[in-house]
């Protein structure tokens, strides 16, 4: 799967002016906002057995994996989050099946650390955050 395709329909936005500052320092003030929020829904995940693995999906378009669970114009923030899993990312080919025992074993603590997949314009990538 390409990036592009995580997002929805034309949703994406092109017209961000490259003299701003990176958006990864928006999301860490976002994160630090959302910390507890996120940490109960990992919990939650595991708790209910959804899956051993909650994802988060970072964003500021419409992204097409997982489901909003803080949504930016709501709150009056720069970045949504979409709560997803493991599974639903080895469904939709994000995660290759043969990258799948890699990714567990590199995946930290969901008590400890989020498991946040950063969508920008430019491409994508998974960070582990620790919660606040």
């Amino acid at each position: 799967m390409e990036v592009e395709d995580l997002f929805a329909g034309s949703a994406r936005e092109e017209n961000t002016p490259s003299t701003e500052q990176s958006p990864l320092k928006s999301l860490q003030v976002d994160l630090d906002f959302y910390s507890e929020s996120i940490r109960e829904v990992a919990l939650e995940i595991v708790e209910e057995g959804y899956s051993d693995y909650p994802i988060f999906v970072a964003h500021q378009h419409e992204v097409s994996v997982g489901e909003v669970i803080l949504d930016r114009k709501e709150l009056e923030t720069k970045w949504s989050i979409n709560a997803s899993t493991l599974e639903e990312f080895v469904e939709m080919d994000i995660i290759q099946e043969d990258r799948k025992a890699s990714f567990i074993q590199n995946y930290k603590p969901a008590k400890d650390y989020m498991c946040l997949f950063v969508v920008v314009a430019e491409g994508a990538n998974f960070v582990f955050y620790p919660y606040k």
